[in-house]
């Protein structure tokens, strides 16, 4: 319900919901404005206890009782508007937003002229005169005169621009093929000084080999000089000197080879001793290897330490005392005729010590007791991971089962010990009995031949694609088509430097075989494996020389059983490609 909008509600009960006024008597009531300010009327009110806060409707207060008045507001919800199922939108977003804008200047402008009666100065005047006229082909043809001139000025800027460019590219590269040439020829020098290092003082056999090599150039120049030259009673004199030169030398590097033999022989041993002690390995499924030790492998390494400490010199009394007691108490925990020597020259080597012998008379009694110490290793009862990389096997019966008959020197070797190459039928000479014809005879160099071999399998399992036919040829197998295919040079540059020459693959696609193969220098090398299309980057003439060169390959290699089951595969391979 709602009263009339004249009256008004005290402030107190506006929170009533209502706009009414309590009498004194009791009950509600409304003023009533036409009887005066003291006449009241009984009206029943029902009050709602509003749900929302009403807003603020305006009112006022009395000033002589304070009471605020506030307009009458509605007791009841107001009722909700029901949805026509149409979207009304109001006036304003249908209408468009317009505003007016004046172009008009502002301020007035006027000119002031000299006239009769004014003076204006004309100190600050400037004089203009007119112009050549030009129609608007003139213009046009000014415009493209300057539109010319700036793509002169552009194009000028430009070419210098890519001119420099070209100049820094051809100073870096200037630079780099200096640098490269640096490069090449230090590494020449390194590869000479080396080799002379490797003669000087020879070490390995293949420094041996180097050295008969160079004697053997050596012989064969100074005998064709003899023979250019000499004549005669001169020359048989000429080459009986030469002869005697060339036996001096032989002898010299026999010497050399007796003592590179004793330093070679002390490293081989401690080789043997730490293959025993090495822990055993496996790799995991998350590629980390595992390392365990064996009471076999602990007690081997034991033993390798107590070597290694016996044989060692210069060092003080007393740490020589103590390593003979430990070596003393290994050995007597098993009794022999073995330890009991090696403890009776323990026990006199002690006596000598302490009376004070001189170190030099006790060298060869220490030889004996490591050579003897050696020995105690060597025994699998004593020692039992050493039975696995013994040369001769604990059971006699196990020798003859890979056992063959050297002609040459009349011995019974593992077959180890021979050079089986794969076209060979029979078993030929041991290494031994190799080693000392070439010495004796040819006096060749293979270190060139090894070296381009283990470049070529180590580029070969970059590739990851299951690579088999370069794990079979061998070393004389290569050296044949090096020397009788290729020529010993490069097939592009004719490059005769064997350290410098590299084998890869012909097509980068397939896996190389000798009827897939090109002899290049190293540079040469990584250019060929970036092409991608050969018929392209290289001449007909030269595709076919390479071809002719893998069909005389082919041809040599079908002698071998264990290659002519691998053509096939190799023919697949090109036909898939």
């Amino acid at each position: 319900m709602q009263a009339d909008g004249g009256y008004k509600a005290p402030a107190s009960r506006e929170r009533e919901g209502a706009a009414v006024q309590e009498p004194p008597g009791g009950g509600l009531g409304l003023r009533d404005g036409h009887q005066g300010s003291d006449s009241f009327r009984n009206v029943a009110v029902k009050i709602e206890r509003s749900t929302f806060r009403k807003p603020f409707l305006g009112g006022f207060k009395n000033k002589v009782t304070g009471v605020e008045y506030h307009n009458a507001g509605s007791q009841t919800v107001p009722k909700k508007r029901p949805e026509k199922g149409t979207t009304v939108f109001c006036r304003e977003t249908q209408t468009v937003l317009e505003r007016n804008r004046y172009q008009q200047t502002t301020n007035p402008t006027s000119t002031q002229m000299t006239k009769r009666g004014v003076y204006v100065s004309n100190m600050t005047d400037k004089l203009i005169t007119p112009g050549k006229y030009f129609t608007a082909e003139e213009y046009h043809k000014r415009r493209l005169d300057a539109v010319i001139v700036l793509q002169k000025n552009f194009r000028r800027w430009y070419a210098t621009k890519l001119v420099e460019n070209l100049k820094e590219k051809k100073r870096l590269r200037l630079e780099w093929e200096a640098q490269e040439e640096l490069r090449k020829k230090k590494e020449k020098e390194d590869k000479l000084r080396m080799e002379q290092e490797r003669k000087l003082n020879p070490k390995t056999k293949e420094d041996f080999d180097l050295l008969y090599h160079a004697l053997e150039l050596w012989r064969q120049e100074e005998t064709e000089r003899i023979n250019k030259t000499l004549t005669g009673a001169e020359r048989k004199a000429a080459l009986c000197g030469l002869l005697e030169e060339e036996t001096q030398l032989i002898a010299s590097i026999g010497r050399h080879k007796l003592n590179a033999d004793k330093d070679n022989q002390h490293k081989a041993i401690l080789h043997f001793l730490d293959k025993c002690a090495q822990p055993k390995r496996w790799k995991a499924f998350d590629g980390k290897i595992t390392e365990m030790d064996t009471p076999y492998k602990l007690r081997a390494r034991e033993l390798l330490e107590l070597y290694r400490s016996i044989s060692m010199n210069d060092i003080p009394i007393d740490e020589r005392r103590d390593v003979l007691l430990v070596l003393r108490g290994t050995v007597k925990e098993h009794e022999c005729k073995l330890t009991e020597e090696i403890v009776q020259l323990i026990d006199r080597e002690v006596d000598l010590m302490s009376r004070e012998v001189k170190e030099c008379n006790l060298e060869g009694l220490r030889k004996r007791i490591c050579a003897l110490f050696l020995q105690f290793i060597k025994i699998p009862k004593f020692n039992p991971e050493v039975a696995k990389f013994l040369k001769v096997p604990p059971d006699p019966m196990k020798l003859y089962k890979n056992i063959h008959f050297c002609r040459s020197c009349e011995n019974y070797l593992p077959a180890s010990e021979f050079p089986i190459p794969a076209n060979s039928r029979t078993i030929g000479r041991c290494h031994l009995c190799c080693k000392l014809d070439n010495e004796a005879r040819q006096r060749e160099s293979f270190l060139k031949y090894r070296l381009i071999l283990e470049n070529l399998r180590k580029s070969e399992a970059d590739y990851q694609d299951d690579a088999r036919i370069v794990f079979l040829v061998q070393q004389q197998h290569l050296q044949y088509m090096i020397e009788n295919i290729w020529g010993c040079q490069s097939a592009l540059s004719a490059c005769s430097d064997l350290y410098d020459l590299v084998m890869v693959r012909w097509d980068k696609q397939q896996e190389w075989s000798p009827w897939n193969t090109i002899l290049l220098t190293k540079d040469e090398a990584d250019a060929h494996l970036k092409l991608d299309n050969l018929q392209e980057a290289y001449e007909a003439p030269f595709i076919h020389g390479i071809k002719h060169k893998h069909i005389r390959a082919k041809k040599y290699f079908a002698q071998i059983p264990v290659m002519t089951s691998l053509f096939h595969r190799s023919d697949k391979q090109a036909n898939a490609s």
